[in-house]
């Protein structure tokens, strides 16, 4: 009798906890206590999950200290907060430390109802790796091409950076890069390639 297939646990679907952003939303400035803040996720829409959050920057060892419920369980602890000078010589860059792991880590991941760095999980993967080897390689060729109206979207976004210190930013010639490589697949490379992988179905 085959063994039965069962679907990994994909990083991709959990909710997740990103430095970028919680630096975005002001809650890591400097020297700053933040009592009583809400963090929300929702997907297509529709509200999936919530918690409540204290943040504090201005102790001697800086935290996020997570208040939540997990299937009616309540749960109340602290992830601590860890920074370093930033690369660019300008002001510093964040890093949770996990609990588990002890990890410095830019993302935490919610599975079995606990934050922690990716690397504290067993059996879990992201959506890419689940994809066959012929679908990585037709992302691979083609990627670029239907991402394109998304990069253009995340270049032309409010207080997106072009430039720094009179240079192109990384994150701008990457986007450019990709931007580029998408537009030099021709229509009839396109319609090649899905019918290829059409027929391999």
């Amino acid at each position: 009798m085959p063994k039965p297939y069962t679907c990994p646990t994909l990083f991709d679907n959990a909710l997740q906890m990103n430095v970028s952003k919680l630096k975005q939303w002001g809650y890591l400035k400097p020297n700053q206590i933040t009592n009583d803040a809400t963090l929300n996720w929702s997907r297509n829409g529709e509200p999936i999950g919530n918690i409540s959050i204290n943040v504090d920057t201005h102790s001697e060892q800086p935290y996020i200290e997570l208040d939540y419920k997990y299937k009616d369980e309540p749960r109340k602890y602290k992830v601590k907060l860890v920074s370093m000078p930033s690369n660019l010589g300008k002001g510093i860059v964040w890093y949770f430390l996990c609990p588990k792991t002890n990890k410095r880590c830019r993302k935490l991941y919610s599975i079995d109802g606990y934050f922690y760095h990716r690397e504290a999980f067993t059996g879990c993967m992201y959506d890419t790796q689940t994809q066959s080897k012929d679908y990585r390689q037709l992302d691979k060729t083609l990627g670029a091409y239907f991402r394109s109206e998304n990069l253009y979207s995340e270049l032309y976004k409010k207080h997106f950076k072009k430039t720094y210190a009179g240079k192109p930013t990384k994150r701008y010639l990457r986007i450019m890069k990709e931007i580029q490589k998408g537009e030099r697949i021709s229509p009839y490379e396109i319609e090649r390639l899905m019918l290829a992988e059409a027929l391999n179905v």
